[in-house]
């Protein structure tokens, strides 16, 4: 008899699925108020969304605001060879600083500096760095700061990368 107990003790509990069918179920209960908020416009609402929708034939009665007061630097086009230079690889390079007018001359006469800089950079990369999936935001933003520390600060709002071609 005690035999017989011993094995009655040792069988394995059966856990409850309770909180499985719970969480399903919120999860269920969440998604159906989730879609019914966006498509009552709870949370994104028509008017919001055709305010950052570009003026169409019927909507150009709509005021835009100004255009931002920007100018454009343009770097030269660099040709960097990637690897140890037996490969044969090449990444062909060119950008446009978006700088404020009246920083535009200030920049010009530094682009020397900011050539070298984005030059060493680059040269100092390996193929495995740009061929990541997130490499070309990843490299934009430290050539943007790169080229703000060379310039001085607030004179650089943004890096436009025009080509980046990997031969």
């Amino acid at each position: 008899m005690t035999d017989e107990k011993k094995e009655d003790d040792k069988a394995p509990v059966k856990r409850s699925k309770k909180p499985m069918i719970i969480g399903l179920l919120l999860a269920v209960v969440g998604g159906s108020g989730g879609f019914y908020a966006a498509h009552s416009g709870v949370i994104f609402s028509s008017d919001s969304l055709a305010n950052n929708i570009a003026p169409t034939a019927e909507g150009v009665d709509r005021e835009v605001g100004a255009m931002p007061d920007v100018a454009y630097v343009p770097i030269e086009p660099l040709v960097i060879s990637l690897g140890n230079g037996i490969s044969g690889r090449h990444l062909r390079f060119r950008a446009e600083i978006e700088v404020f007018p009246a920083y535009r001359s200030e920049v010009e006469q530094l682009m020397p500096r900011i050539v070298d800089v984005l030059n060493s950079y680059l040269r100092a990369l390996e193929l495995e760095d740009l061929t990541n999936s997130a490499a070309l935001l990843r490299l934009r933003t430290q050539m943007l700061r790169r080229i703000q520390l060379v310039t001085g600060g607030d004179r650089i709002n943004d890096l436009l990368i025009m080509e980046f071609v990997l031969n």
